[in-house]
């Protein structure tokens, strides 16, 4: 057995000296699981980014290539033996790359309309407008829903607290139905929303393209934005480790199904007797960790039928801003949980991701829902309480 290596003082170096190279992330990456290469699973690309951080070996294109198509999924992470990891090494190999070669024209558009969400909002109210008369390349995101007023939530008992929703960027205008629902929801608990109008994009998408500059911005408007907020609930998987790790050590950031799921003895909720088809995203299940808690939380409906989608990579192709950037590609990881989806029986579809949502509802007649938007909707006597919170 060969010795161990010192540490780099390279931090790229140092995070990539520890996989042993045993393949065992091979079966659970996506990537590798569609073309069946080395170069694009976790083992291939880590082992590139630390030739290149050494300088043992010369950028090339087909190597960007590779580090490209990387989803970001982590499923690499969550059976590696070895603890390696590879997120925060694949935001330094990226950020590097980018250093080195520009991001490309369609990446820096999204990059920076995400980074000015009202200006996002009013983009998405003309392609909202424009929809019908679309030819279908140019729909690559569902058509977003008409804008209406909030809905107060429901407050019972008197209020236990306060929280505030984390809203983002393309759900600004796409999730308004999902934030009414999680504010009835806290408001049964006897929760009061605050309004955090200030926020921004948490940055998720940016830093993994290699933005770091950007998405250090953004954390810190974000940062300054929710400061003297105890608790935010996150609504979106994929954005959830990058608001906690800007607000932490002043505020919470709770999944709001692990949140709601961990007092869900006062929820209230009607039966049900419907088969739906659950997606869970890669966020949720190997950053987040709220899979079983969303697990518990549908189980409490009176006979539903849940149908959890496992078909094709482990992944549905949207991994941020590439189901924009490489269509092709994202259309491939999403077509074997649509066929199964289709052959479920299953009358709709919940995923708790924004991006996965809209990669999924592209080809969708019917938009997938988040999986609170669900519940809310089988709250009992819900309509008959106060309504006496405001709405964010």
């Amino acid at each position: 057995m060969s010795a161990a290596r010192p540490p780099s003082a390279d931090p790229l170096v140092a995070l990539a000296d520890r996989c042993v190279q045993c393949g065992l992330c091979l079966p659970a990456c996506p990537t590798y699981g569609h073309d069946r290469l080395e170069a694009e699973s976790p083992r291939g690309r880590i082992a590139v980014a630390r030739a290149w951080a050494l300088g043992t070996i010369e950028p090339s294109t087909i190597a960007d290539t590779h580090l490209d198509h990387c989803l970001g999924c982590r499923s690499c992470e969550a059976v590696c033996p070895a603890g390696v990891q590879y997120g925060e090494l694949l935001g330094l190999a990226r950020s590097r790359q980018r250093q080195r070669r520009p991001a490309g024209r369609r990446q820096r558009w999204i990059e920076a309309l995400a980074a000015r969400p009202r200006a996002l909002r009013a983009l998405l109210g003309l392609y909202r407008l424009a929809y019908p008369a679309l030819p279908g390349a140019w729909r690559p995101l569902p058509r977003p829903p008409a804008t209406r007023p909030a809905i107060a939530p429901p407050v019972v008992n008197g209020p236990r607290g306060e929280v505030a929703l984390f809203v983002g960027c393309v759900a600004g205008p796409y999730e308004t139905a999902l934030r009414d629902a999680v504010a009835r929801l806290c408001g049964h608990l006897g929760y009061r929303i605050r309004a955090i109008p200030a926020q921004t994009c948490c940055g998720s998408l940016h830093a993994h393209a290699g933005d770091a500059e950007r998405a250090q911005a953004l954390a810190a408007r974000n940062r300054a934005a929710f400061a003297g907020v105890g608790t935010v609930l996150s609504l979106a998987s994929g954005c959830h480790e990058a608001l906690a790790q800007a607000l932490a050590p002043d505020a919470r950031v709770l999944d709001a199904i692990a949140f709601l799921e961990s007092q869900a003895d006062a929820l209230r909720l009607r039966p049900l007797r419907e088969r739906v088809a659950l997606h869970l995203p890669c966020t949720q299940r190997n950053v987040v960790g709220s899979v079983p808690a969303l697990r518990r939380l549908l189980a409490r409906v009176p006979g539903l039928d849940v149908v959890e989608l496992d078909a094709g990579y482990g992944c549905c192709g949207a991994a941020g801003t590439q189901m924009l950037t490489e269509p092709e590609r994202a259309d491939d990881y999403r077509a074997p949980l649509l066929r199964q989806f289709a052959d479920s029986g299953a009358s709709r579809l919940l995923s708790a991701n924004i991006g996965c949502r809209l990669h999924l509802g592209a080809a969708l007649a019917t938009p997938p829902l988040h999986p609170l938007e669900f519940l809310a909707g089988l709250i009992e006597d819900a309509d008959s309480l106060p309504a006496n919170a405001a709405a964010p």
